[in-house]
């Protein structure tokens, strides 16, 4: 009869290390961290904002969710104020974020006294980002949306909803002016333009080249 290996402390701590690995390998890939702490800096637009995090600004693009572009006139600027409602300057927060973007920002589900990104969605300020649903609750996210959709709140007051973000962008993108200029001829670099509130009105426009990370939102450094 063949006898079995002794197993050994060192054979065992080697055993336990490889099942640690695993089980990291398991783990979903856009969990990062949860329950982060952060301030609340400033709203950029209807699902991105700025914060404070260990002393260190961070930029936070909400998880889940895909707010109306600024050049979406007024729902863009509905979003952003509600936003601005919810998560007052100074107010803190709980992040879970899921993972970091193209652009090296943070993609976080925000809670404050609620999940934000979910509220968004139930109040009709934000559409369920169907593509980039996973790692969220995927059911709570479109069954908000079925309700404010029957209830035609926000984006939802026209039939069918608005033009979807990720359309719009899609189509300003592949838009081309026929002679190469931009609209009123002329092209602005954000060190020219006096102000940040400027900056969005020229976004809106159509100088869409200001918005350098499609994020909806001009020459964030003139804040």
């Amino acid at each position: 009869m063949r006898r079995l290996p002794v197993q050994t402390p060192a054979m065992a701590r080697k055993f336990l290390l490889g099942l640690v690995a695993l089980t990291a390998l398991a783990w979903p890939a856009e969990v990062v961290a949860q329950g982060v702490k952060a301030t609340v800096l400033s709203i950029g637009d209807g699902d991105t904002i700025r914060v404070r995090q260990a002393g260190k600004a961070l930029t936070v693009r909400l998880a889940c969710i895909d707010a109306p572009e600024t050049a979406q006139s007024p729902y863009g600027q509905q979003a952003r104020t509600y936003l601005q409602q919810r998560l007052p300057i100074g107010r803190d927060v709980s992040l879970n974020i899921k993972t970091t973007d193209r652009y090296g920002r943070s993609v976080a589900e925000v809670i404050s006294d609620i999940n934000i990104n979910l509220a968004l969605v139930e109040d009709g300020q934000a559409f369920a980002y169907r593509h980039y649903l996973r790692g969220c609750d995927a059911k709570a996210y479109l069954e908000a949306e079925e309700r404010a959709s029957r209830a035609r709140l926000g984006v939802w007051q026209m039939p069918g909803g608005i033009t979807r973000p990720w359309d719009f962008r899609r189509t300003r993108r592949s838009a081309v002016i026929p002679d190469g200029t931009t609209p009123g001829g002329r092209r602005y670099r954000c060190s020219e333009i006096s102000s940040y509130a400027k900056a969005q009105e020229l976004l809106r426009q159509g100088h869409s080249y200001l918005d350098g990370n499609g994020d909806g939102e001009a020459c964030e450094a003139l804040r």
